[in-house]
């Protein structure tokens, strides 16, 4: 492919993005198929990260983008407010289906953003009409990562995401993050140390009592933050105690939903059930914003109550359930079925774990960890420039070919459900490159 001029750059405010400095050095990528990108200078890069983690069936399926010509030659937008129309119902049901039972219904949304924010009003609005307006506290996690809305931003617990915007919503308060180096560097899989931390939530209920808190929120595994494992037992102690207390318990399963851990969501491979549970990213493989917030069973219902005129909850986007997104949607959980990708981790995670962890005793490295198709590698910092090594390591990967995510010091790969192990094997061995060669 030839190479595609840059455009003009100034008038787009980019997200999460160093804007002078990319505009210095754009990276630009216009077309994708299968495992790899086409950069704007026509160069091939393997996409190690599953664009930002949700292409989990690789790009261009023709199955979904033929879904999405035909729905908006169709039917290009339909109200969800006092309408509907058939495929949002289809879509709905074929999802509840993938959690066997474990939940009743879903609330669609079109991000993980706003999937974070509605689980966060379900929720107290969920103790408000069962006669429990009290519990209004919301109980987040250190270093976690719940989306951009105030309301994630509140629960969420990376410092640098909330620092430039004020107190946020009161009543909130955090967990500690499970993360320590002293006892888990390089485990594979869930670490064996660590399931006592969620014992302070014990400490938080007693500061608070329990007849003021509405849910806990926590993604099963931090993906955003630097890709932490929660320790073993750590989600059932957490059950245990929102059980033994009345106390909602919310997985964040952005990242981790559609297959990314081995099974079609991480509550079903790590064997925690939440009672409300946040999607999106993989739900139309990235092709069209979608999001849904899962149920758990008598949640739902709790609101069907009242005269059967009133709306029992005040809440919606005009985008909910878009029609080209449930087409997406719907062809995404088909080439899912086909080709076996929600539990496709599990077989290529031990080549995939055994690879990344070669990479044990390369320059600068302090710790590896793995679950499923998601692992990280953390770095040393350079004196007084914290990120800046893997910022520089991101970088040279993208210039020999293979895109990586770094945050803060850490490097995230986590590739599309499709990859094969030379896929596997040109990501892991160019990060090793690239590691030997940046100081």
């Amino acid at each position: 492919m030839t190479a595609v001029p840059t455009p003009d750059m100034n008038a787009l405010w980019m997200p999460f993005t160093a804007n002078r400095q990319f505009k210095a050095d754009p990276r630009l990528l216009v077309a994708a198929e299968g495992m790899y990108y086409t950069s704007h200078d026509g160069r091939q890069v393997l996409d190690g990260c599953a664009g930002l983690w949700c292409v989990n069936a690789g790009h261009g399926r023709r199955p979904i983008v033929e879904a999405v010509q035909r729905q908006v030659a169709e039917l290009d937008y339909a109200p969800g407010f006092q309408m509907g129309h058939p495929a949002a119902f289809t879509l709905a049901e074929r999802l509840v289906g993938l959690t066997e039972g474990k939940m009743g219904q879903v609330f669609f949304t079109n991000s993980g953003s706003e999937s974070v924010d509605t689980a966060l009003k379900i929720a107290l609005a969920y103790h408000r009409v069962r006669g429990e307006g009290s519990r209004t506290r919301l109980i987040g996690r250190e270093r976690g990562y719940h989306g951009v809305g105030f309301g994630g931003l509140s629960v969420g617990g990376i410092g640098p995401n909330r620092k430039l915007f004020g107190p946020l919503l009161p009543g909130v308060d955090h967990l500690p993050h499970t993360h320590n180096l002293e006892h888990n560097a390089f485990s594979k899989g869930q670490p064996a140390w660590g399931a006592h931390l969620a014992d302070e939530l014990e400490r938080i209920v007693a500061l608070h009592d329990a007849s003021t808190i509405a849910a806990v929120i926590v993604e099963p595994m931090a993906g955003s933050t630097g890709v932490l494992m929660p320790p073993q037992g750590y989600l059932q102690r957490l059950r245990e105690i929102c059980d033994k207390y009345g106390i909602l318990l919310i997985f964040d399963e952005v990242i981790t939903g559609f297959g990314r851990l081995g099974a079609p969501f991480a509550f079903q491979r790590l064997g925690v059930v939440p009672d409300l549970m946040t999607t999106a990213k993989g739900i139309t493989n990235g092709t069209v914003p979608m999001g849904a917030v899962f149920c758990r069973p008598g949640i739902y219902e709790a609101f069907m109550s009242g005269p059967e005129s009133a709306i029992e909850l005040m809440h919606g986007y005009t985008y909910s359930g878009h029609p080209l997104a449930c087409a997406a949607g719907l062809a995404t959980l088909d080439i899912y079925a086909e080709e076996k990708l929600l539990t496709r981790a599990l077989e290529l995670e031990g080549y995939f774990g055994e690879s990344l962890h070669s990479l044990r005793g390369q320059p600068n490295v302090i710790d590896i960890r793995n679950l499923g198709l998601v692992g990280a590698v953390e770095l040393s910092s350079r004196d007084g420039k914290p990120g800046a090594r893997a910022y520089d390591v991101f970088l040279e990967c993208y210039r020999r070919g293979v895109m990586v995510r770094y945050t803060g010091e850490t490097i995230a790969v986590s590739p599309p459900l499709i990859v094969e192990r030379q896929h596997i094997d040109q990501l892991v061995g160019t990060l090793g490159e690239v590691l030997r060669s940046v100081a």
